[in-house]
């Protein structure tokens, strides 16, 4: 299949092609891997491919999913895919194998994907660009020269050059939602518990979960009704509803939407991200929705609190890692900054832990409270355009780690502590021709308004065949 005709397609346009017929899923495979050959030179978006495997697949598993034989990605972080290498983008992770799919990656080969490789993620998913010691730098397709996100940003780079029409992220603070505002995806991160978190338990308390990014809204919402549902073992479980691919095209209604550019806990907002919601805002209201300014007041220690949170979780993860591992881990095994963050999350006592997860319970009232007086709530994705590599310092303190969190994408890791679903849109690129993504979140569980309202902006504002300058078409 030529590259021109392959990046017409989304994913469920090339899996009506495969059950017409018309194509095979050994001849996408081809063109996927050709994709890969073409442009990951430029991108170091795909960290490891596995032909053989998939091939396997095709021939001997493939079934008959909605999906059925469409090239996919594994974003390099919790989706183990059973035989192969979940690297983290951490050295001390390339040799461990795990032997079984996790529960997501079974329910993604039940629809039909074939999961064609891996794709890159920060060191151990902890920095604002994806880049590690194991695999380098990624770069934009938009501009090499600039940030592909955090920290699916090699699964939003592979989608936005082509390469696959759909990939697997996860967010547990805005990772697949930052990389498809900089990279032009559309990206949902769904409810807590809506599906399985990989490998299984309660990530983060609930608040890292697990989905795709995508070349069309109807692609996640198809897939979101492949993988949602409840799974064993899981603390948190899946909320009530579904049939979000029937939702697509439904009119709406006239919706009440919360309007904000003010960045939480005092970052400032780039003129070209308050310049992408105020066109959006325009474009909403010609569309017959109500726009009002509406900013959430978050309670003042809500950020100390998250940021207990977060090192307290990553000391957690790395004492399990000891055990993967079966050995101590030490300084040496790990850069200077996520070291300090470990030791940090090391020293902090039970009860101060608990304190910091009942303060983000008041942050979780504060951001859910808004949905009894909106439908929708509508911020930019990111507080910067997409930043040049050279942005990102090469080496920082945990302190200076966390100023240029807020600094970065201060927006959407309110909405991991909520639970809500919300989706970064790719609406407006801005004068230098760079994407700027602005996100859309709805009250938890209510991932079927953001589907109509985003179908309806995907109708109204087509974004799926423009292409960047590293394009494989």
């Amino acid at each position: 299949m030529q590259f021109t005709e392959y990046h017409k397609y989304d994913a469920t346009g090339l899996a009506e092609l495969v059950a017409k017929g018309e194509v095979t899923a050994d001849e996408l495979l081809d063109t996927a891997l050709a994709g890969v050959d073409a442009v990951n030179g430029q991108l170091n978006a795909v960290v490891a491919t596995f032909e053989d495997e998939a091939r396997r697949f095709i021939r001997d598993d493939l079934g008959q999913g909605p999906f059925k034989g469409v090239p996919f990605l594994l974003k390099d972080l919790t989706a183990h895919y059973g035989g192969q290498p979940t690297g983290a983008g951490w050295p001390p992770r390339a040799a461990v194998r795990p032997e079984h799919d996790a529960e997501l990656v079974r329910r993604f080969k039940k629809a039909g994907v074939v999961i064609v490789g891996k794709t890159a993620v920060p060191e151990l998913a902890m920095d604002w660009t994806t880049r590690s010691r194991a695999h380098g730098v990624t770069n934009n397709p938009w501009d090499t020269g600039r940030t592909a996100g955090t920290s699916s940003g090699g699964s939003a780079a592979a989608i936005a050059a082509g390469i696959v029409p759909m990939a697997h992220g996860n967010d547990g603070g805005g990772s697949i939602r930052v990389p498809s505002s900089v990279c032009a995806c559309f990206g949902l991160k769904p409810s807590r518990g809506r599906n399985p978190v990989a490998p299984a338990g309660s990530t983060w308390q609930g608040m890292l979960v697990e989905h795709v990014l995508s070349r069309s809204v109807r692609d996640s919402a198809a897939m979101l009704d492949a993988t949602a549902g409840s799974f064993p073992g899981q603390f948190f479980n899946s909320p009530a509803g579904g049939g979000f691919a029937s939702e697509l095209g439904r009119n709406p209604g006239r919706l009440r939407i919360g309007v904000s550019t003010r960045a939480p806990y005092g970052a400032a907002t780039h003129s070209d991200c308050v310049a992408a919601v105020d066109e959006t805002v325009r474009l909403l209201e010609e569309l017959g929705h109500v726009c009002e300014p509406f900013d959430i007041d978050l309670p003042e220690d809500g950020w100390t609190a998250f940021e207990k949170f977060i090192l307290a979780e990553y000391a957690t993860d790395m004492r399990l890692e000891e055990g993967v591992l079966g050995r101590k881990l030490t300084q040496d095994d790990f850069p200077p900054m996520l070291w300090e963050m470990i030791e940090a999350g090391n020293r902090l006592s039970a009860v101060e832990v608990n304190v910091a997860t009942t303060r983000l319970h008041a942050v979780a009232a504060a951001v859910t409270a808004a949905f009894g007086r909106y439908d929708v709530f509508l911020s930019p994705t990111l507080a910067q355009p997409p930043l040049p590599h050279e942005a990102f310092p090469e080496a920082t303190s945990m302190r200076g780690h966390y100023e240029f969190y807020l600094s970065w994408m201060p927006f959407t890791h309110i909405f991991n502590v909520n639970g809500s679903p919300a989706m970064s849109v790719p609406l407006v690129w801005n004068a230098e021709g760079l994407p700027i993504g602005v996100q859309f979140a709805a009250a938890p569980a209510a991932e079927g308004t953001l589907f109509r309202l985003a179908s309806q902006l995907e109708a109204a504002r087509p974004w799926a065949q423009r292409r960047p300058p590293v394009s494989i078409a």
